[in-house]
């Protein structure tokens, strides 16, 4: 992409490649159920959603009583990636865009997720995009602090060889678009209106440098941004 702002694109993966949030968090009111704490899935994705579920041990023993272990967080990912591996699809558009995106910068882009790597990759490949990030798959679990703080993004940029502020950051939460801000990175907030998302207003007070509705919009954003 000639004379491009941007060096890489980084993709967040929940709630923008994969519309994995509502599985992930009806296995989460299941088991916090099974602690004694009753929550609707929607009030779970409004505490949770862009954060790591470790992160939150102490609200869920304040809830709870129950200290999160390790062993119980295994039992959860194991519980959210059966229902993942069964039922997950893609976002609308985003695995087109992708590739588009792929093509315009040369094979410069990257998934930087909160989530576990096994995750990652299980949904990258059930929505058959696994191709165009392998090698260039980032973990917030595998760097010492998960978003909102900006290690993954950096880590994700230091991968790619390219300067954050040359980065373009994709992400759909108020918590990762801090993340992309915090790291230096140009972030586009994808907001397409419906429960898991970030509203479009949330977005743009954190300091978002545009929002979009539809992914299939993203390649011409990124290319028309290369205009101004």
């Amino acid at each position: 992409m000639p004379h491009s702002p941007f060096d890489a694109v980084l993709f967040d993966c929940d709630g923008v490649l994969v519309d994995s949030e509502r599985i992930t968090h009806v296995v989460l009111v299941q088991m916090l159920g099974e602690l004694g704490w009753t929550l609707s899935v929607d009030e779970a994705m409004g505490i949770f959603v862009g954060k790591m579920v470790k992160d939150e041990a102490a609200l869920i023993e304040r809830h709870t009583g129950f200290r999160i272990t390790e062993t119980w967080l295994e039992h959860f990912r194991a519980r959210r990636n059966a229902a993942l591996a069964s039922d997950l699809v893609e976002i609308p558009g985003a695995p087109a865009t992708v590739r588009a995106v792929h093509a315009a910068f040369d094979g410069r882009i990257a998934v930087a997720s909160g989530a576990d790597r096994p995750k990652v990759e299980l949904q990258l490949r059930k929505v058959d995009l696994l191709d165009c990030f392998e090698g260039r798959i980032f973990s917030g679990h595998e760097t010492p602090r998960s978003k909102p703080h900006p290690d993954v993004y950096l880590a994700a940029a230091a991968g790619l060889g390219a300067a954050p502020q040359r980065c373009a950051v994709i992400e759909d939460s108020v918590t990762g678009a801090r993340a992309g801000l915090a790291a230096g990175a140009t972030v586009f907030g994808y907001s397409p209106g419906t429960p898991g998302h970030s509203s479009a207003q949330a977005l743009l007070d954190t300091g978002v440098a545009h929002v979009f509705t539809d992914m299939a919009q993203l390649p011409a954003l990124l290319a028309g941004w290369a205009a101004r």
